[in-house]
């Protein structure tokens, strides 16, 4: 590759981080098609109650937490770029999967395997009397394919993360890494206003076929744009000096020499039982555990609370707009995963201390939804108006944590470290989906005798997870700040 001299840098790094913004939108829709369809057009077809979305949801969480301990090594090992590739390949097929539960379920129950979506649904009304056999049936497969959708998905953060390394400095890393993870907020918010309308004129398989699709067209776009800086055409001399500033800058005639040589003194891959006796993976590994299931609850029991309790289905316009204006206010969190930057650039913190400080000020912010329930009460609007909130405090948060993994990481080790940190979080958010579905099942049929500070039933279970939300990130930071008081990525160990 001839070098590119000229005096301004380009700015190629931004062109990776919008693919890595796509490809985490797709990842989102492609979980949501489950939580706008289920209540409205899937349930009433198979007799789903809470209890069992709550199984489902739970067993996206295990697998995908499990999937992450893995995917992280599997991309540090065959690299980010084949990596991508086949995390995305495997969720997208897990996806459009799901369209054919209806007709393996009807083929099980009946021997009528082969017919069309619409003949699966009138054999499967005709056949309504064994309606456990259905339910169970249909739950099972409905489990098969969120496995597959989760095995895929949990390469998506390790692979984007390892991507963002390379190309940013850590000075940038975590607004780069805000921009892209807000392709979840701007997924869930193209949700609700693209699966319920497909789901109703369409049927609800369309839904995931349609979005899982998506998936292959990325895809093809990832493998003819991504090459590692150095052998990036796009990547001039001015904008790779200003990738590498945290290492030493390196003239660009010599970066083949310099790769060749870092190839044979490469330093070696921290081994994953080594990361497991790093106190920095065990902080991390805290931020994550108390806080991912916050996330995944907001995203996938939102829209059910806004049906059942103010009564507007997902495909209504009401409730489109309501979950439209949750994630339009969760994209605040562009603004806020910029304040550790401002903190570095402004009072000369290190990178750490920058990152803590500001997650601190997150972690306030969540103690708004001991209002959320309150405040519904008053408008459907300040319920998801303070929900935003929160979920914009979430991924400012998350954001810095996965930053702090390239502060305190070699880039060969950073998949892994992530996968890691990733299953912690996915495994609460197993725990948090799989009893929260019980809670609300048990609370609903239990009535006025289930209450929580004057709340009553279903409402009170939900106050109760409010409740224990809003405080959850504060006893996170806590923790993160007592194993790790203070530390400088500069110096050769911690301060």
């Amino acid at each position: 590759m001839s070098p590119i001299i000229t005096a301004k840098k380009t700015n190629f790094r931004w062109m990776m981080c919008s693919i890595l913004f796509f490809a985490t939108m797709i990842n989102y829709m492609d979980r949501q098609v489950l939580s706008l369809t289920w209540k409205d057009f899937i349930a009433p077809e198979f007799a789903w109650n809470d209890e069992d979305y709550g199984r489902l949801t739970s067993t996206f969480s295990l697998v995908y937490a499990v999937s992450l301990l893995f995917a992280g090594r599997f991309i540090d090992v065959i690299g980010a770029k084949k990596g991508y590739t086949w995390a995305v390949a495997v969720w997208s097929f897990g996806a459009i999967l799901h369209a054919f539960c209806g007709i393996a379920t009807c083929g099980i129950e009946t021997g009528e395997w082969f017919v069309g979506f619409n003949e699966a649904k009138e054999t499967l009304r005709a056949f309504r009397v064994p309606g456990l056999l259905i339910t169970t049936t249909s739950i099972y497969l409905f489990m098969v394919c969120r496995s597959i959708l989760a095995i895929g998905q949990a390469g998506n953060f390790p692979a984007a993360v390892k991507v963002t390394s390379v190309y940013f400095p850590k000075k940038d890393t975590a607004y780069a890494i805000s921009i892209f993870n807000n392709g979840a907020s701007v997924g869930a918010l193209i949700a609700p206003v693209t699966i319920p309308v497909l789901a109703s004129h369409f049927g609800w398989e369309m839904a995931f076929f349609a979005i899982g699709a998506l998936g292959y067209l990325w895809v093809i776009i990832w493998l003819m744009m991504y090459a590692k800086p150095q052998d990036n055409d796009h990547v001039n001399q001015a904008e790779y000096n200003y990738i590498m500033q945290d290492e030493d800058n390196v003239d660009y005639n010599l970066r083949k020499q310099r790769e060749a040589d870092k190839a044979q003194k490469a330093e070696k891959r921290i081994g994953m039982l080594k990361c497991f006796t790093d106190i920095r993976t065990w902080a991390l590994i805290a931020g994550k555990f108390m806080t991912d299931g916050v996330w995944w609850f907001f995203l996938f029991w939102t829209p059910v609370y806004i049906s059942d309790f103010y009564g507007y289905t997902s495909d209504s316009p009401m409730g489109m707009s309501l979950i439209v204006l949750l994630y339009l206010v969760s994209m605040l969190s562009i603004g806020g995963a910029y304040l550790p930057t401002y903190f570095m650039n402004n009072n000369g913190m290190t990178p750490y201390a920058s990152r803590i400080r500001a997650m601190l000020l997150f972690a306030i912010i969540q103690l708004l939804g001991f209002l959320a329930v309150p405040l519904g009460f008053i408008s459907p609007w300040l319920f998801v108006i303070i929900i935003g909130l929160q979920c914009a405090s979430h991924q400012s948060w998350s954001a810095n944590i996965y930053s702090m993994v390239g502060d305190f990481f070699p880039k060969n080790t950073i998949g892994t470290v992530t996968g890691i940190i990733g299953m912690a979080g996915g495994l609460a958010s197993y725990l948090i989906m799989r009893y929260s579905g019980s809670l609300f099942t048990y609370a609903d049929n239990a009535g006025e005798t289930f209450s929580f500070l004057d709340y009553h039933g279903k409402q009170a279970a939900y106050m109760i997870m409010f409740c224990c939300f809003s405080v959850m990130y504060l006893i996170g930071w806590g923790i993160m700040k007592l194993l790790i008081p203070k530390y400088d990525s500069t110096r050769k160990k911690d301060q």
